[in-house]
């Protein structure tokens, strides 16, 4: 008798520490909101004014879409507006003082077999009126890039695209190619490009996020810009744009993988999804994981109901949006299995 006292009120003080673990958040939970009306993967969301923007889509045969919406929370309602100028595919998305900007990605080539053309387009969007405007293009053609805002300018980091010299205009999972470390910064007020200091680990299909005018890059894949040839990477790097310089290696996240959602919120970025290919798995993610940037510390939080990997997600308060995406890891016709879901998880949840 006394030994089963003695294991109860082990396991009974080992729940207890967990449920005080930084970052345990048993009382959040995902809850459901309108779905997304056209299911697609590669879908970037970016939140402005009180609102969620989703851009993006790829069909199959890697057909872009070239979709926008625009999601209401108060009214729980989504709202389709103009198409992007040029369809492309893997894109990055960021807002500056109520503009939206989409830098970079792919197209499908013109002529011969369908492949990922890297660009070199630059587009601000405007909300409140519905319109588009081409900006001065990118000094490099790339696409699964990922850029942040700090100090009223705009970093656009890593990706993926051509070996220099290449005579090739296009990216292939049978062709050399490479991931990029390429750091490149708009000047929304001189319409002006400049180059800066490369990321260490090249890499593309990545998360990032701006905490105290410092951006990380967490996770992503390395070596090519294809999962059925690439590696995931667990790396997290920092950029301190005011000293053009990169910092150490951070903690590393705790799940390896590509083709995540994210969204910042009170000091930390929270990576959901993604997928992972290797000789023996084929999969999507249900986690969430948040990078806490002032402890260098990671933390999880409840997993999503529908693991997927090319979601569109961001911030709007203190609720995450993830939005569509698909549910299988990409590289064929028969794994598009698209989702319509928006799930919302609320982080002042009791």
């Amino acid at each position: 008798m006394f030994k089963n006292k003695h294991l109860q009120y082990i396991i009974s003080v080992v729940f207890a520490l967990v449920l005080l673990m930084p970052g345990f958040a048993s009382a959040q939970k995902w809850s459901r909101a309108a779905p997304f009306p056209e299911a697609s993967e590669e879908v970037y969301g970016v939140s402005a004014g009180g609102k969620l923007y989703v851009f993006g889509g790829l069909a199959p045969a890697w057909t872009p879409k070239g979709l926008v919406y625009e999601y209401d929370p108060a009214a729980d309602q989504w709202t389709k507006k103009k198409n992007m100028p040029l369809l492309s595919h893997h894109l990055a998305v960021v807002e500056f003082k109520g503009k939206i900007y989409v830098f970079g990605g792919f197209v499908k080539p013109e002529k011969g077999p369908t492949a990922w053309q890297p660009i070199d387009n630059a587009w601000e969007y405007d909300p409140a009126n519905d319109t588009w405007k081409a900006l001065a293009p990118l000094p490099s053609k790339r696409g699964s890039t990922v850029a942040a805002v700090v100090n009223g300018k705009i970093y656009v980091i890593g990706g993926a695209g051509n070996f220099p010299g290449s005579k090739d205009t296009s990216i292939h999972p049978a062709r050399p190619h490479r991931a990029v470390g390429t750091n490149e910064v708009y000047d929304p007020a001189t319409n002006t490009w400049e180059t800066k200091a490369p990321m260490p680990t090249a890499r593309n299909h990545a998360a990032i996020g701006a905490v105290n005018n410092k951006i990380y890059i967490l996770g992503g894949r390395v070596g090519n810009g294809f999962i059925t040839r690439a590696s995931n990477t667990d790396i997290v790097e920092m950029y301190d744009p005011a000293i053009d310089q990169w910092g150490p290696l951070l903690a590393p996240m705790p799940t390896p993988r590509s083709a995540v959602a994210w969204g910042v919120n009170r000091g930390k970025i929270y990576v959901v999804g993604g997928e992972v290919r290797n000789p023996v798995l084929s999969a999507t993610y249900r986690v969430v994981e948040a990078y806490d940037a002032a402890a260098n510390r990671w933390s999880a939080l409840p997993p999503m109901e529908f693991s997927r990997h090319g979601s569109a997600a961001d911030f709007i308060g203190n609720k995450l949006y993830v939005v569509s995406g698909n549910v299988q890891s990409g590289g064929g016709p028969s794994t598009h299995i698209e989702t319509d879901v928006n799930e919302v998880l609320d982080l002042d949840a009791k």
